[in-house]
């Protein structure tokens, strides 16, 4: 059975490929894509198939996924402009390669959400209902490497700044999503499924900053603003306008509950309970 993982030379996909590997996939039956293959030359090293893959690209992807009988679709990251067209010219040259199962990491709700991020996984849900493609829906919620990534930065400031109110958020780690995608593209018996996937223990962004307090040593305080406000913070502070906006619009949807669910769905997938909050702040402040 030969494996297809989309998006290798990133982070949810490469962790996804090990993954493979430690659930004991011989290495030549899983293909390792990317635009630039040569960032994921050490897996072709490991007997691992290396090809390139651009979404952009109708003939690479094509090559790419010839001989594939599962595939995982890592959706591709923000800014969104064109996320839709790439994602729906991976579907096609999926159904034109045969594969049986196809893979898609998708977003918390993406059936009822309302942001601009959530929009386009629900649109390329209804693409892959539209073309027929037998699939599962690995509905991914929030990173907690998102949180944990800016630690130097949020205890330099002191603060954390949000849009997300009281909304709470069910985040887990790349490793244990990317660990679940492997479960299911090597198990038997998951089509049509739909995975509501985060951690068990959710939180609100103020508890965010309870927490990295506890875990630091140094008080860190949450302020709450308007989405608008938060868009110009985020862009003051040096990110792209579109992507500013994109990101405050997420905050927008952890306050209506888009990226809370308590399906319980990851625990099930990985036999245990996923990463906590706690753990990962712990790890990320490790010396």
């Amino acid at each position: 059975m030969s494996i297809v993982v989309t998006g290798a030379t990133g982070q949810l996909g490469r962790l996804t490929v090990e993954a493979l590997l430690r659930r004991g996939v011989p290495a030549a039956d899983i293909i390792a894509t990317g635009r630039d293959a040569s960032r994921i030359q050490d897996l072709a090293d490991r007997g691992v198939t290396v090809r390139r893959a651009d979404f952009a690209d109708p003939d690479s992807l094509a090559r790419a996924f010839a001989g594939a009988d599962r595939l995982l679709l890592v959706s591709a990251s923000v800014p969104v402009e064109g996320r839709v067209a790439n994602h729906r010219r991976v579907i096609d040259a999926a159904v034109s390669a045969g594969v049986s199962l196809l893979a898609y990491t998708s977003t918390t709700h993406a059936d009822t959400a309302t942001t601009v991020i959530g929009a386009t996984h629900g649109e390329t849900e209804a693409y892959l209902r539209e073309r027929g493609v037998p699939n599962v829906l690995l509905r991914n919620g929030w990173y907690l490497e998102n949180y944990t990534d800016r630690l130097p930065q949020i205890l330099q400031d002191g603060a954390l700044v949000g849009a997300a109110g009281e909304g709470r958020i069910s985040a887990a780690s790349r490793a244990d999503y990317a660990e679940a995608a492997a479960v299911v593209l090597t198990t038997e018996g998951r089509t049509g499924a739909v995975y509501e996937l985060g951690g068990d223990e959710s939180f609100t962004l103020a508890g965010l900053a309870a927490a990295v307090s506890a875990a630091s040593g140094r008080q860190v305080a949450y302020t709450d603003l308007p989405v608008g406000e938060l868009s110009r913070v985020l862009a003051g502070a040096g990110l792209p306008v579109a992507l500013a906006e994109v990101l405050a619009d997420a905050d927008r949807g952890m306050n209506r509950g888009e990226l809370y669910t308590d399906s319980g769905d990851l625990r099930r997938l990985l036999g245990r309970p996923p990463v906590t909050l706690t753990e990962a702040l712990a790890t990320a402040l490790r010396p």
